[in-house]
This record gives C-alpha cells, structure tokens and sequence, in this order.
C-alpha cells in the first residue's frame, strides 16, 4: 500500500507543512498540490464544497506526492467512510468534545476488528495499491479538532484515545470556547495560553498536533514551537491576499486610481 508519509513522519518527530482547499476548483486542487504541501486538506466544513467536488478533487492532488487530506463537516461515520473510500488518506473531524466523540471519529476510520468502517474502497483501493485492505488501518490518519470548551475540559481523555493520530486546534472556534472574538491568527495572552496548554497536552501524552493559521507569521511562530501539523494557507487566501497586494502596489506606483462605474442606462 502506499505509505503515509505524512503520518510516517509525525512518528519520526518531523514537521509537516499543509495548504487549504476551500473553492470548488479541480485546476486548484491540482496546482495547490503540485506547489509542493507535505498534505492538503479539502474542506467540507465551512468550504464551498461538497462529496462530489471531493471526489473529483482527490484524483488530481494524487498526480502528486502531496498527501490528500478531508476535514468532513461533522463526525459522521457515514461521511467518514465515504471520503475514505474516495482515496482520503487523512480525515479532520470537527469539533470533537469528549472521548466517546473520539472513539466514534475513529471506529469510522478503521476496519474491523479495529473499527466499524465498511469495506468498499472504490478508489482508495486505487490510489492505495496492493495491499489497501490490510494496511489501511495504518497509514489512514484520524485527526479531532480541539476548539470547544468542553474539548478543553476532556483534553487528556481525548488525547489518550486509542488509535487518534493527531489533534488539531481550530483557533477561530477556540477564542469563542474562551471568551474571545474569533480570530484565526491570535495573539491575545488568554489565547496563546490556551494553545500552550493543548500543545503541552498533546505532548504529554505523545499524540501529534496540528494548528491551523492564516499568515507565514504565524506558520512559522508555531513551527518554531515544535507543532508536527501547520496549515500555511488556504486557496482562495493566498489568491485575495496576493492580487490585492499586487493591485495596491500597482496603483501606488502609477498613481492610477479605480474606475467608477457608469451611470446604469438599463
């Protein structure tokens, strides 16, 4: 079967670096992977996407080494399998608040007598190779999202689940959990405090971590920290943020103002 190298390298106590996919664009997927991400997570959660973008996505992000992830909109294990058997190697669920949620994250991902997954890798089986059925146990990565308060209450329980493979912040979610205004890159000492403590939690019990951020700034600020997972960026922020800043400098230089629209004859 095809390794995870991702996975692999959470083991071996190496940083991966992922991007973001939110709009419902094959060429997208295509070229976010081929730019070079250890892995890229498609997003059903709060993407523009649904099963079918995910299904056509999933084949061109694996023309690449990138690792094809999915963050599913809720722990359904339906959904779960669903996007497992498409050829997701990893599968981010979202907020994930005790340790029943956990192991209910989980039973989907792993075949029996592991889990509850259903077999029937129509593609995985495919992209996978020799050997799916047996190995997949292994390489398929199940990741929960700590971003609730109750998550942070059960943190340890969570943490300790047997068969999770990484926990996640969602920071946006976790300021809210906190008493704060949802902020993707957060600075506030209540938040940065928080992270401290879920990472350090994580650590404790020897589970891979992840953070999600919005700017190089912050990738770096949590790479420097050791977190094993990091999202630099996603598609369509990367492409706002770099046709505004072009548009801008454009206009600075010149000296060229916007153009107002006309008066509408309709």
């Amino acid at each position: 079967m095809r390794p995870n190298h991702v996975k692999r390298a959470w083991k071996e106590k190496k940083q991966t670096v992922g991007g973001w996919i939110s709009c419902d664009s094959v060429y997208v997927a295509e070229m976010m992977a081929r730019t070079g991400f250890d892995w890229l997570c498609i997003d059903m959660q709060h993407g523009l996407l649904d099963y079918n973008d995910v299904r056509d996505m999933l084949p061109a992000i694996s023309t690449t080494d990138t690792m094809p992830f999915v963050r599913v909109p809720w722990n359904e294990p339906y959904l779960i399998m669903k996007v497992l058997d498409a050829g997701a190697y990893g599968v981010i669920v979202p907020l994930v608040n005790n340790r029943a949620e956990a192991e209910k994250a989980v039973a989907a991902c792993r075949y029996p007598q592991d889990g509850i997954r259903s077999f029937g890798p129509i593609r995985a089986g495919m992209y996978g190779g020799r050997g799916y059925a047996k190995y997949a146990n292994d390489e398929v990565a199940c990741i929960a999202m700590i971003e609730t308060a109750e998550a942070l209450a059960n943190l340890d329980e969570i943490c300790t689940t047997p068969g999770l493979d990484a926990i996640y912040i969602g920071p946006s979610d976790l300021a809210f959990a906190i008493g704060l205004q949802a902020a993707g890159d957060n600075s506030d000492p209540k938040h940065v405090e928080t992270v401290n403590h879920i990472y350090a939690t994580a650590r404790k019990h020897g589970i891979a971590v992840g953070m999600h951020t919005g700017s190089l700034e912050y990738t770096k600020r949590y790479l420097d920290q050791g977190f094993d997972m990091v999202m630099l960026g996603s598609d369509t922020a990367f492409l706002g943020r770099l046709a505004g800043m072009e548009l801008r400098e454009a206009r600075e230089a010149t000296g060229t103002s916007r153009v107002e629209p006309g008066e509408d004859y309709s």
